[in-house]
């Protein structure tokens, strides 16, 4: 299988963007009010995204989805949305290396919601790791 082919690889290009988002966020809304520089970003990954969608052929007609499909994917850009307001209003009143292991507790989250919402099923090395990540979390955010 080819290395591009992965959720494995796919998570850790994530991770790395997401790392770089952070360290760019923090830089890019010094001087600017927040919702503006997210708005900035939005504007960007817009024209990312359309530029990615037409030039590989990926689009769909609108009327292929379900009704069930457009109320999870504009719940989905709602949280989305949310969360990237936060994340640059932390960013503005903390550090990147504070803020980002807070937000990080998504993954906890995730982890919880899967669960209860989605029926997923964790074992107890999993639970352990979720809990080290929460841990770990909260002791990367605390002061110095």
């Amino acid at each position: 299988m080819h290395a591009l082919n992965t959720w494995q690889t796919w998570a850790i290009l994530a991770a790395v963007f997401a790392a770089l988002t952070a360290i760019f966020a923090k830089v890019g809304v010094e001087g600017v009010n927040p919702d503006f520089a997210t708005l900035i970003r939005t504007v960007v990954i817009i024209a990312a995204l359309v530029g990615i969608v037409f030039v590989t052929g990926q689009s769909q007609p609108l009327g292929s989805l379900s009704a069930k499909t457009y109320v999870f994917l504009v719940l989905s850009g709602l949280a989305t949305g949310a969360s990237w307001v936060c994340y640059f209003r932390a960013l503005k009143l903390g550090q990147a290396s504070q803020v980002a292991p807070i937000d990080k507790l998504s993954v906890v989250l995730v982890a919880l919601f899967g669960v209860i919402f989605l029926s997923e099923r964790l074992s107890l090395r999993h639970w352990l790791g979720i809990a080290l990540i929460a841990v770990g979390a909260v002791l990367v955010s605390l002061k110095r």
